[in-house]
């Protein structure tokens, strides 16, 4: 009897902890969401990574990560959280957007090309986008 008893409360202990653990998950990317739309990007960039942590598939908070990254002018980690982002989505058109403009700043015009294409192929949201970037790569180009 004192066994059984001992093994419902264990039970319902790890359930509480799962549960509390799973609302915990979500907040992070919330709160990381709200710290980034009031521009605390130091603490918001905080809670996008422990997001990560506990949520290694949610793509929105790469994305995220990528914009702070693109503020502090950090190429290298813009480009690899957006790599991650199209990993998890080939068809985020944000991303595809914002990989093509790094691509035209770092002058790889060939990579900016590929990505515009994709961009043509999978655009819902952010087809008037396309004449911006491909008038960047054109002007881009010329004074090369």
């Amino acid at each position: 009897m004192k066994k059984n008893i001992l093994i419902i409360f264990i039970l319902f202990s790890l359930s509480n902890y799962s549960q509390a653990n799973a609302n915990s998950k979500n907040t992070y990317y919330e709160n990381a969401k709200k710290l980034f739309e009031n521009k605390k990007y130091k603490n918001s960039k905080f809670f996008f990574e422990k997001d990560i942590v506990f949520n290694p598939k949610n793509e929105n908070s790469y994305l995220y990560l990528a914009k702070i990254f693109k503020g502090e002018m950090n190429d290298n980690l813009e480009e690899n959280n957006l790599n991650t982002v199209l990993l998890l989505n080939p068809k985020n058109e944000e991303a595809i957007y914002l990989l093509t403009l790094l691509n035209i700043k770092k002058s790889n015009f060939s990579k900016a090309k590929e990505l515009m294409t994709t961009m043509k192929s999978v655009c819902k949201k952010m087809c008037s986008k396309i004449p911006e970037l491909q008038e960047k790569l054109d002007s881009t180009l010329k004074s090369k």
